[in-house]
Order: C-alpha cells, then structure tokens, then sequence
C-alpha cells in the first residue's frame, strides 16, 4: 500500500499548468493528521480544485480558443470534470465504507488528463 492520503495532499493533472490541493471534508470521521480521503472523494470544485490553466484539446473551451487562434495552442482555464472515482484504492483499509485513497492512486478527467498525487499531505515518522 502507498501512503495514506489526506486533506491537503498535492496534486497535479497532465494538462494542468499549476498544481493543486485536495480538499477532504470530515463527512468519514477518519482523522489522521487531517481528514483522510476515500477513493470518492473525487468531486470537482468539491475534492478536485483546478490545475490553472487547461491544455488538453478535448476541452471544449481550449478547442474554441485554439480554432480561433488559427491552430496555435491556446491554454484555457481548467475546469476538472472527473466522474470516475480514484483508482486503485486500497480495498484492505476502508474509510466511510469505501477504499481508501492511497498514494499511488489516479483519477481521470473527462477532458483526458491523468490527475496523479505528487505528495500525501502527511509525513510518516519512521523511528529508527
């Protein structure tokens, strides 16, 4: 298993431009540093903050900016629009009943990005 993933962990979509945050609402009531995430917690605006600027050309909006610009690539706002939950959670540790959310997990965006964890949100104190 990866590292568990909590409220605050980073993300970072393959057509984004900046990264993000993830955003857990203590609706599970499973803390650990902070409220951990299942693979549901995939919600856009919700779970899911936008990644800056969108590059993919099956967004509609940077297609339409793109046509517009005579074919050169024109970066729109990102909207995520991620209807899949996270995959693959880890089936051996359950949070609100559901998978949790561990570090190696993705989740699609419609618009074809692949949205990955770069950090979990919580360091594991290993005493040696």
């Amino acid at each position: 298993m990866g590292a568990q993933v909590v409220m605050g962990a980073m993300l970072q979509c393959s057509f984004g431009m900046a990264p993000s945050s993830l955003m857990v609402l203590p609706v599970n009531r499973v803390m650990a540093t902070t409220p951990a995430a299942n693979i549901m917690d995939n919600k856009p605006f919700m779970n899911i903050l936008p990644f800056g600027m969108c590059q993919s050309l099956a967004n509609p909006m940077v297609a339409a900016a793109t046509a517009a610009a005579f074919g050169a690539l024109t970066p729109m706002p990102c909207i995520p629009v991620t209807a899949a939950p996270w995959m693959p959670g880890c089936p051996k540790v359950l949070i609100g009943n559901m998978p949790a959310l561990e570090s190696n997990s993705k989740c699609m965006c419609n618009w074809g990005g692949v949205i990955q964890i770069t950090a979990p949100g919580q360091m594991v104190a290993i005493d040696g």
